[in-house]
């Protein structure tokens, strides 16, 4: 969701009086998500098809054509003059609901590997917006354009500060508070409790745990003397990236892209769950491009990340040399492109 809302605040940037609908489900976490940043949304019935057991297959495609017809509801009121998709079940139902009113319409893939739902609308859509060059085998070739992933403009304000490494503590951030985050955690609260104490001496740690390892790890973290900040979730992204020196986190495209705008050199442990593998695909295009370095979970020991960890904090050098390789990967322009690639698909409309 936050590509779109990146999006949505480019469109506001340009088009101040610009008008702006989420359409999504009524999940707790897309709402209160949404809720924060003031956007305007309406909900549809609708539930994904991948993965499910026989059941809810059924269940999925018996609520399609009501998904459908709320979808057509919420357009014919909205009147939009374009409908961007950012993937998801929920895409599909409003995707074909647009195309049926003559909406144009564009989509984004964040992921190395797209998702079933862009998958099935490429065809559909009129332009297909991709994060990552070399991902775009699976639509018309006519219909690609490679935007990037778009990053929240609090995010975008750091990246344009000159930031420079503090004297004393360096301070690690570890990004768990997601998919899989009981093995990210485990993982490395082994490997920081492992260290001596002339390591952790000069270590600091802000620690991402997700709602369910919070206490756990602080209290690890407390037991073994580690300075660290630990949180389920922490709201403010832009105010903790700022302090990082070297991350530790999963390979989700939307992290990877904020971390790549700030420059900031990463140790990538890909769930290993994901759809399609997406994740250590993702990560394989800033390990080749030099930003970050990757394992998979199965491989991983808690000795071998502490380890990993020392080795980079210990070297400026190398971090620096990191961080720069990953600036250059990212795409600070991608909302712009992605607008700019929406407002071409609105004047051909209108001519």
């Amino acid at each position: 969701m936050f590509p779109a809302v990146a999006t949505a605040q480019e469109f506001q940037k340009q088009m101040p009086n610009s008008d702006i609908l989420f359409v999504g489900t009524k999940r707790k976490v897309d709402t209160k998500s949404l809720g924060a940043y003031g956007f305007a949304s309406e909900s549809i019935q609708c539930y994904g098809l991948k993965g499910k057991n026989p059941l809810e297959l059924l269940k999925a495609l018996i609520v399609l054509p009501l998904s459908f017809l709320q979808a057509l509801m919420i357009i014919r009121r909205f009147q939009p003059d374009i409908i961007f998709g950012v993937g998801g079940y929920v895409t599909g139902p409003v995707v074909a609901a647009g195309k049926s009113l003559g909406v144009p319409v564009v989509i984004h893939e964040q992921n190395s590997v797209p998702g079933l739902a862009n998958r099935k609308l490429g065809r559909m859509a009129d332009r297909v917006c991709l994060s990552l060059p070399g991902s775009g085998t699976e639509f018309p070739e006519e219909k690609i354009l490679y935007t990037g992933n778009p990053v929240r403009s609090k995010i975008l304000e750091l990246a344009g500060k000159s930031q420079f490494r503090k004297s004393g503590k360096r301070t690690l951030l570890i990004l768990g508070g997601s998919q899989g985050a009981q093995a990210v955690n485990g993982l490395i609260t082994e490997a920081l409790c492992s260290l001596t104490d002339a390591e952790l001496q000069d270590l600091r740690v802000i620690h991402q745990t997700g709602a369910r390892d919070e206490e756990l790890v602080h209290s690890a973290y407390q037991k073994r003397g580690v300075d660290a900040e630990v949180a389920g979730f922490f709201t403010k992204m832009h105010d903790i990236y700022e302090h990082a020196d070297l991350l530790v986190s999963r390979a989700g495209a939307t992290t990877l892209s904020e971390i790549a705008v700030l420059g900031k050199p990463a140790i990538l442990i890909p769930y290993p769950f994901a759809a399609d593998n997406h994740q250590e695909k993702n990560g394989q295009y800033y390990v080749t491009g030099g930003g970050a370095v990757q394992f998979t979970e199965k491989e991983l020991t808690g000795k071998q990340l502490g380890e990993t960890i020392m080795q980079l904090m210990n070297n400026e050098e190398k971090l620096d040399r990191m961080g720069v390789a990953m600036k250059r990967l990212s795409f600070p322009d991608a909302a712009e492109r992605i607008v700019s690639c929406c407002l071409e698909q609105i004047e051909k409309r209108h001519t």
